[in-house]
């Protein structure tokens, strides 16, 4: 979710002045987030350079495609993501002005001269972040995707004793992210990790197809995609002799939490599953859902959201239709009754028509659910506003409600990312300080242990009684 800032190579531009050289400092205002950028100008013999620090996302020094300056115009761009940032200075040669531009959208951009460099380390505290030496054993694992020609790259942490132990396939939220899952400087997979492998459980998490240390291509692929990824990291650990290959589950977060159920209806392997704020219903309800929370916790009235929510569903609907973009852009243009899309609300609709997106839009998840014959935990918070409770446990309850394994819950509480939240917004995720809910970790690596344990003891009294059947039956034959 939120900005991908990811790295590209650095090549040689034009020589500036030298005028801008230094850090520059903003924060890009999504709305109901925002992330805070740095920007590092050089002049040097090869010309201007920049490097951009994303704190937010725990992303720093990463080199640009190219960085020019002409006139008072200064220009960097990022070809891997299609990013670009363009400012201009005015009199006051302490701030640039301009915009930030992403994946189909503009937004505007100041970016204030930092004059003391100390000032650029980043005091967010987030105390959950491990800090090594780990009471555990970490490595770097590489495996097959279950889709051809795709190598995932990840990091798997193996609890200290002798084992076997069981484990688990995190499997992360939308959006361009690594095996951390960073979110707000927060890494959220990282500290969710720490906390199983420190509990007794192994834990794979992984770079998405096509970022970091993984190959494939992130921009075509669909949440189809991510499930063949997710299903080579199960069968990965079914390789690993310090677990225990009857007890290997999957915990999906948000999209991930869609994903996880894909894999385990088709795959009868998979021990448990575990689906953190796991949408239930088609993006295109879940979307218009999401907009109406939205605006009500930004403290609109019910009017306004219902009429902002009314909005969505209609352009989704129709993308989901597959209409083509010109009768996209014609809906979106009556919508907010212009005579023209501006060239940034055009990048917008090109987005939304992406495969991804429409995947998303049509993809029913309680088909995958009614499937699940494993043990499932489920759990939204009260204040996801991403993937709304009352919209969405419902739903799963009902898709489970055959599978007396199954366990729903309402957190109290609680948001997307599983932060004790107060409003729930995204806008909050950064300010503060805890990562994730000790009691929700607490929760997952309880129900986890006791959902193998108790299948330990079942499985081995089912054997016992298979041998003490065999057994009279032989002494019978003697007699």
């Amino acid at each position: 979710m939120g900005l991908a800032l990811l790295p590209w190579a650095a090549m040689a531009q034009p020589a500036g002045s030298g005028k801008l050289d230094g850090a520059w400092r903003g924060t890009l205002d999504f709305g109901s987030m925002k992330m805070r950028i740095v920007l590092h100008l050089v002049t040097n013999s090869n010309g201007l350079t920049a490097t951009l620090d994303s704190p937010d996302q725990g992303k720093f020094d990463i080199p640009a495609t190219s960085a020019t300056l002409i006139g008072n115009e200064v220009t960097v761009k990022v070809a891997a993501n299609d990013s670009t940032i363009s400012c201009r200075t005015g009199a006051n040669v302490d701030e640039l002005t301009g915009t930030f531009t992403q994946r189909g959208g503009s937004i505007p951009l100041t970016l204030a001269r930092v004059r003391e460099l100390s000032s650029l380390n980043d005091s967010t505290r987030r105390p959950q972040t491990p800090v090594k030496p780990y009471p555990y054993r970490e490595e770097e694992v590489n495996f097959a995707s279950k889709a051809a020609g795709v190598t995932l790259a990840g990091t798997l942490t193996i609890p200290a004793g002798k084992g076997p132990f069981p484990a688990v396939v995190l499997i992360s939220g939308s959006g361009p992210n690594e095996r951390d899952e960073v979110v707000f400087g927060h890494r959220v997979f990282m500290v969710l990790a720490d906390q199983l492998t420190r509990r007794g459980v192994a834990v794979l998490r992984y770079d998405k197809r096509g970022l970091g240390k993984s190959s494939g291509e992130y921009v075509s692929a669909t949440s189809a995609d991510f499930a063949d990824d997710a299903e080579g990291g199960f069968a990965y650990l079914k390789t690993r002799p310090e677990l225990q290959v009857a007890h290997i589950g999957l915990i999906g977060h948000s999209e991930g939490g869609m994903i996880a159920p894909m894999v385990a209806s088709r795959n009868p392997g998979v021990d448990f599953v575990v689906l953190l704020a796991g949408p239930a219903v088609d993006g295109c309800k879940l979307v218009t859902e999401q907009v109406r929370s939205l605006v009500l916790a930004s403290g609109a009235d019910q009017a306004a959201a219902d009429h902002k929510a009314d909005m969505q569903r209609e352009l989704l609907e129709l993308i989901a239709s597959g209409a083509d973009t010109d009768k996209v852009s014609e809906l979106l243009r009556r919508q907010i009754g212009a005579s023209s899309l501006s060239p940034a609300m055009q990048q917008q609709v090109a987005a939304l028509m992406s495969p991804w997106y429409r995947f998303m839009l049509t993809y029913d998840p309680a088909p995958a659910l009614r499937k699940l014959k494993c043990p499932v935990l489920a759990l939204i918070g009260d204040k996801d506003v991403q993937v709304p409770a009352a919209q969405n446990l419902p739903v799963t309850r009902t898709a489970l409600a055959a599978n007396r394994q199954a366990t729903v819950e309402e957190i109290a509480g609680i948001n997307h990312i599983f932060q004790t939240a107060k409003t729930g917004l995204p806008a909050e995720y950064g300010g503060i300080e805890e990562t994730m809910s000790p009691a929700v970790m607490e929760k997952v690596a309880t129900w986890i242990l006791h959902t193998t344990q108790a299948q330990a003891v079942s499985q081995n009294n089912s054997q016992a009684g298979v041998l003490a059947s065999s057994s009279a039956t032989q002494t019978v034959e003697v007699k």
